[in-house]
This record gives C-alpha cells, sequence and structure tokens, in this order.
C-alpha cells in the first residue's frame, strides 16, 4: 500500500487518497469531512486540497488515470491502426488487468456503494465524464490520420463505456462477483465497438 512521503509529494498524495476512501467507505462520503480526512492523515486541510481541489476527488481521483490511456490509445497506436480498434484494445487490457476503471477491482462494490449515495458524487463523476469526452475529442481532432467527426465519436464512445461501467456496478451491487461478471462485461465492450464501427464508420 502507499506509504507517507513528503509533504507535497506523491505518496502524500496517496497517503490522503488511502485515507480518505477508507473513511468514505466507513462512514458515508457526507458524513465525512476534509477536515476529518487531513486529521486521519497527519497532515493540513490546505495540503489535501493542494492534491484534491474538491472533496469529490478525493475518492474520485482516476480521471487522471482514464485521461491518460485516452491519449495513448490515439498516440501511441501502430501505424495503420484505427482509432477505435486501438481504444477497444485498450478497453479491454484495463478489464483483463481488473484496473479500477473497469469496475472489476477488488472493493469496487463499496466503492460503488458509496457513490450511488452521494449526490454530489454522482454529479462530479458526470463532470468527469464530460472532461474525458473533450481530452478524447481534442486528442482526435489533433490526430493527422483521422478525418471522422471528433466530437461525435467521443461523445458516442464515452457515453457508451458509462453504460457499460455502470451496468457492471448494478451487478456487483446485487452481489454478483466479478468473475461472473467480467465476461458480460467483455460481451457488452463488443457490442459497444461494434455499434461505434458500424454506426459511425470505419474510421482510419
Amino acid at each position: 500500500m502507499p506509504r507517507t512521503g513528503a509533504r507535497g509529494g506523491p505518496q502524500t498524495r496517496a497517503k490522503i487518497s488511502e485515507v480518505a476512501t477508507r473513511m468514505f467507505l466507513d462512514s458515508g462520503f457526507d458524513a465525512v469531512t476534509v477536515t476529518d480526512v487531513a486529521r486521519e492523515a497527519g497532515v493540513s486541510a490546505v495540503t489535501v486540497f493542494k492534491h484534491f481541489p474538491r472533496k469529490e476527488d478525493l475518492l474520485l481521483d482516476r480521471q487522471d488515470d482514464a485521461a491518460d490511456l485516452l491519449r495513448s490509445a490515439i498516440r501511441d497506436r501502430a501505424p495503420g491502426t484505427g482509432v477505435l480498434p486501438s481504444l477497444r484494445e485498450v478497453a479491454y487490457r484495463v478489464l483483463e488487468d481488473r484496473h479500477a476503471l473497469s469496475g472489476l477491482r477488488e472493493g469496487s462494490a463499496p466503492f460503488f456503494r458509496t457513490v450511488a449515495a452521494s449526490p454530489a458524487l454522482i454529479a462530479r463523476a458526470r463532470e468527469i465524464a464530460s472532461d474525458l469526452q473533450r481530452t478524447l475529442a481534442d486528442e482526435l481532432d489533433h490526430d493527422p490520420s483521422f478525418t471522422g467527426d471528433a466530437a461525435l465519436l467521443a461523445a458516442f464512445f464515452v457515453a457508451g463505456y458509462t453504460v457499460v461501467l455502470v451496468e457492471t456496478a448494478r451487478r456487483l451491487l446485487d452481489g454478483d462477483p466479478p468473475d461472473t461478471i467480467a465476461p458480460d462485461h467483455r460481451t457488452r465492450l463488443d457490442h459497444l465497438f461494434t455499434a461505434l464501427t458500424t454506426g459511425l464508420g470505419a474510421q482510419p
């Protein structure tokens, strides 16, 4: 697990996130204040806000990871590989690795339960999805080999992936084991990319 490091370093950020997540899952997001988190993590509230400008981001802290994956899917794909196959490969890898962004990582059910119980977290999750949509659209706009509608593809992809993730979360909260959900998660990804390919046309 992450360990506390220098006041401004990534280990401090990881420690704050770890402490905040545990407290939110134990007591509920609305019942825990930033001051509570700071005290438990052994830092000041100012330090917490230095790393997490919003309280919601203490729990929803994977936006940068998701943005990096989207950028890499576009910038680092092999020559001649279309954007949809590259995005599909990333989505499958996230699933196979049981990355937190797949929704199937250990501990995901309590996480989703906490998010579902907080209107503030639900609203922030929607904002993050909108930010990621803009990130992907910007990458496509600046990709010289992409000739499709960047905004439309980004909107469809992010919305579709969100639907897949929400269904996975619903099943987890219903008590289905992750190993049971994973094959259906992959099947839904297949359906998503089939719909994107046939609906938008093959992308270069």
